[in-house]
């Protein structure tokens, strides 16, 4: 991962209406939600949150289908995972004394991920 996408995930999840909306779609994966049951949900107007999925499409934290009518929006758990691993490795200099236990958790993640594939 480049710094610069590093930054453009950062920035998009630097927000709580954008953290919500990941938040939810990572819980909601690998169905995803569409669009109008997020803004119920969240208790959100369609504009504001058509603005904050975009963001988060451009950060490549998700991505979408048409699914009829309705789009479907999904977290991108790959992206996620690279993110994670990005931090760490940038962070930690790849010390495992120093990120150890976040590295496990992000090859857990990994793990789950492969089983929802």
């Amino acid at each position: 991962m480049e710094i610069e996408n590093a930054v453009a995930a950062l920035s998009a999840l630097a927000h709580a209406g954008r953290l919500s909306v990941f938040r939810m779609l990572v819980q909601a994966s690998p169905e995803g939600l569409a669009a109008g049951e997020i803004a119920r949900r969240l208790d959100v107007p369609a504009n504001s949150l058509s603005t904050n999925l975009h963001i988060l499409s451009h950060a490549q934290l998700v991505s979408s289908r048409r699914d009829g009518r309705s789009v479907i929006y999904s977290a991108r758990h790959d992206s996620m995972a690279t993110l994670l691993e990005y931090l760490m490795e940038d962070c930690c200099g790849g010390s495992p004394e120093i990120c150890g236990q976040l590295a496990d958790t992000v090859l857990r993640s990994r793990c789950t991920e492969e089983g929802h594939a």
